[in-house]
């Protein structure tokens, strides 16, 4: 089973991230979920990343904000893909997470996604893309999820569309 790991900074990012375990628990990822601050707890972050591949982590998402730097350690300290999400707080409300996030120095990637809870059902859609070239299966659910916002969308229109004069 393929299995991502997510971290988060603080325990209070919880509720954000939610969005990402449904999303991993719909498409059957299994899902590693702990709580490790850059700043706080860096050894016990630096064990966790050298540990990842042993723990059986394909892909890693790092969730946090304001400085936003747990993203950027952990990719410092693995080969593995890594996914930044940006998180609301601080004194611009995410845009210090996001921009720390994106400026990433050379050779130190880190994919980045929207501030938030939309980003984090981004991210964990992007890890499940990510797996989907070594586990084929997911590829097809990935396609019937994708109709499925399709035909969402196109739904809405209907309803929309027989409106017009209404709105």
């Amino acid at each position: 089973m393929p299995k991502i790991g997510i971290m988060l900074g603080s325990e209070s990012d919880l509720p954000t991230i939610k969005s990402a375990l449904e999303v991993c628990k719909r498409f059957e990822v299994e899902v590693d979920l702990c709580i490790s601050s850059a700043h706080r707890t860096p050894d016990d972050t630096a064990r966790l990343v050298d540990d990842a591949a042993k723990a059986g982590w394909e892909v890693i998402i790092a969730a946090a904000g304001m400085a936003a730097h747990l993203a950027g350690t952990v990719a410092a300290r693995t080969v593995l893909p890594v996914i930044g999400i940006p998180l609301r707080g601080g004194i611009n409300d995410g845009m210090d997470a996001l921009l720390s996030t994106v400026q990433m120095p050379r050779g130190v990637p880190v994919a980045c996604v929207a501030v938030g809870e939309t980003g984090a059902c981004n991210a964990a859609l992007l890890a499940v893309r990510i797996l989907a070239l070594k586990y084929p299966e997911l590829s097809g659910k990935l396609e019937k999820y994708r109709c499925e916002l399709r035909d969402k969308v196109r739904e809405s229109n209907k309803r929309v569309s027989k409106r017009k004069g209404e709105l």
